[in-house]
């Protein structure tokens, strides 16, 4: 920064006093431009029923901080306006952002509300109905983004909060994406994207779920899942083993609703919110999504995220912490086969005392995530004195996040239901009717399986 200010000066310098005035004016002009330009601000895409959900959750946090906080954010514009577009197909829970509306917080043409569900079908929210009104649907959030992204000083790209399971977080999310690359090709999307529990939710669940991560390897750069089956157990309570899966019925208590939300936000707020590492004196540089792509996804053709966290109110080692966030971490595959990651991202939220650089977690989170050999540089890490994230009370915070080979349990649990489905011709008429062939869901299968492959590969 002191050399661009250097050379500014040097290119503007007055030719006689009468310029002096003008020449300075420049100067300050070019430099504050400058300053503003270096804030990357991401606009927070909120859609369906889970994607607002977690988009309350989320916004509440922001807001409790303070206002100087609010600004080094970037979710939010330098007034403090957040940068959020809020759409569904139901009302029910866009009523809820009407006290970020009330407070001038939300804009009022950033929350769209379509008439009538998606009946959990990824081609209905993909393609909508065929009256206008839900054309428009697609229109008007894309005229919503656009607006935001103009708002900010620079804008650096998009965050998806979805789930893949529904008909318009699944479907209208995965379109919604692709039109997000076609109007801003340079600019990021990265997703949060929550994965339907193994069994019990849907009986469309696993076409959805295979169509949009189909979709999203195509537009995304980086895809942040969050498994409900794991989530439930993170979040403190315990679960119902039912046919042979891992899983529990979609009728969970209200209270663990909450508590899921709570940690998937928890989590985001660790990897995005601004850290020391990646901060100037003056402000923040707004890139901890962008820079966690960057980070965590070396080659585009692997983009699957995994995310653990461990917290602690005193001022715990990082060691335990580190130990905390390997519990749950697959190391076989069902044949026996180690797991390994393509990278790792760990970051320290608390350390006031600099221990966690002179920690053994770096080594540890390397040979506990048995990081390929071919990346000569395969754990990143960022560090902050305090936990702004805060969501516990906590006085440290580990958060890691890392490509890591065992989503493709995942792809192929997906990959193996929905072949039996389409063996069985299951359902295939609820998507034909909107406009999905039998072909594009052997393409989306052929996707998947490419992924499972470069994975196994590595």
């Amino acid at each position: 920064m002191h050399r661009f200010r250097l050379l500014l000066f040097n290119c503007i310098q007055p030719e006689d006093d009468t310029d002096k005035h003008t020449s300075v004016e420049l100067q300050k002009t070019a430099y504050n431009r400058s300053k503003q330009a270096r804030s990357m601000s991401a606009v927070v895409l909120q859609v369906g029923q889970c994607g607002n959900q977690l988009g309350l959750d989320w916004w509440r946090l922001i807001t409790k901080k303070s206002n100087q906080h609010k600004k080094r954010c970037p979710f939010s514009s330098r007034n403090g306006e957040l940068a959020a577009v809020c759409v569904d197909t139901e009302p029910k829970v866009l009523r809820k952002i009407g006290e970020f509306v009330q407070n001038k917080e939300i804009r009022p043409s950033s929350v769209i509300e379509g008439k009538g569900g998606r009946g959990g079908n990824w081609a209905y929210g993909y393609h909508g109905g065929r009256g206008d009104g839900e054309n428009g649907l697609l229109k008007h959030t894309m005229e919503a983004v656009r607006q935001e992204a103009e708002r900010q000083d620079y804008y650096g790209g998009t965050v998806l909060l979805h789930s893949l399971s529904g008909g318009t977080g699944s479907g209208l999310g995965s379109r919604l994406c692709e039109e997000i690359r076609e109007e801003f090709p340079v600019g990021h999307i990265l997703t949060v994207s929550v994965v339907p529990h193994q069994s019990g939710e849907s009986p469309l669940q696993h076409y959805n779920t295979l169509l949009s991560l189909a979709a999203l390897h195509r537009s995304a750069d980086g895809i942040l899942l969050f498994h409900n089956d794991h989530v439930i157990s993170r979040a403190g309570f315990q679960r119902k083993s039912h046919a042979g899966f891992g899983a529990i019925s979609c009728g969970f208590p209200q209270s663990k609703l909450l508590a899921m939300n709570a940690h998937i936000t928890s989590c985001m707020a660790g990897l995005f919110l601004p850290v020391k590492t990646l901060t100037t004196r003056s402000q923040s540089l707004g890139i901890e999504p962008w820079e966690l792509v960057r980070s965590v996804c070396p080659i585009p053709t692997a983009k699957l995220l995994y995310t653990a966290q461990a917290s602690a109110r005193e001022m715990s080692h990082w060691d335990s912490l580190a130990s905390e966030t390997l519990q749950n971490l697959p190391q076989l595959s069902p044949d026996g086969k180690p797991y390994s990651s393509r990278a790792v991202l760990a970051v320290a939220r608390g350390n006031q005392d600099n221990s966690f650089i002179v920690s053994n977690v770096l080594q540890k989170l390397r040979q506990a995530h048995r990081c390929v050999h071919w990346n000569p540089f395969p754990v990143d890490y960022w560090t902050d004195p305090l936990n702004e994230a805060n969501v516990s009370l906590s006085a440290r915070m580990l958060t890691v996040c890392s490509n890591h080979s065992s989503v493709t349990r995942l792809l192929g649990h997906v990959a193996q239901r929905a072949t039996e489905m389409l063996s069985a011709r299951a359902y295939l008429h609820w998507y034909k009717c909107y406009g999905i062939e039998i072909e594009e869901f052997q393409q989306a299968l052929n996707t998947l399986s490419g992924v499972i492959e470069e994975y196994v590969s590595q």
